[in-house]
């Protein structure tokens, strides 16, 4: 299955309508979280223009443990309330943030990352992770791309 991103020709909320029926097609019937996950940022990664990191990170006791991603190497382990990540998943809430460097405690992989957003993933209430998304531009993230990332992360973690 090839996807392309000629392919999104819509508004911004249709193309993302559209990435999450792909995820959904992508990952119905598969058990294994790791390969969901895997499939889930690399067709994030392709999907989404000026991002330079497409991630989870996974619950492991009490920290955030990397999992499957696009970009480059990260940190492996990152302590609830630490960071972007840390915060999003302690507070249970999505976290945009226009400008990494005013946020305080940052975590900087990246030196190239200027904004991020980070997305939970409950799964019946229980906290699994975090979709980390990063880009090299301020202000990257808008509140469609808010409101429709959470709408992904809803369908991805029933398959989790």
């Amino acid at each position: 299955m090839m996807f392309h991103v000629e392919m999104y020709s819509g508004t911004k909320e249709e193309n993302y309508q559209l990435v999450i029926k792909q995820l959904k097609a992508l990952i119905e019937g598969e058990t294994n979280r790791i390969a969901n996950l895997s499939n889930a940022s690399a067709l994030l990664n392709q999907f989404l223009n000026e991002v330079n990191w497409v991630g989870f990170y996974l619950m492991e006791d009490g920290n955030l443990v990397l999992g499957p991603f696009q970009g480059l190497p990260a940190c492996v382990r990152i302590p609830l309330g630490k960071g972007v990540c840390g915060t999003s998943a302690q507070q249970r809430k999505t976290i945009r943030v226009e400008d990494v460097h005013a946020f305080p405690g940052h975590i900087a992989c990246d030196a190239a990352s200027q904004s991020e957003i980070v997305v939970p993933l409950l799964k019946d209430g229980e906290l699994v992770g975090v979709l980390d998304i990063d880009s090299p531009i301020k202000n990257r993230f808008d509140e469609t791309d808010e409101k429709m990332l959470n709408l992904f992360a809803e369908a991805l973690v029933s398959y989790l």
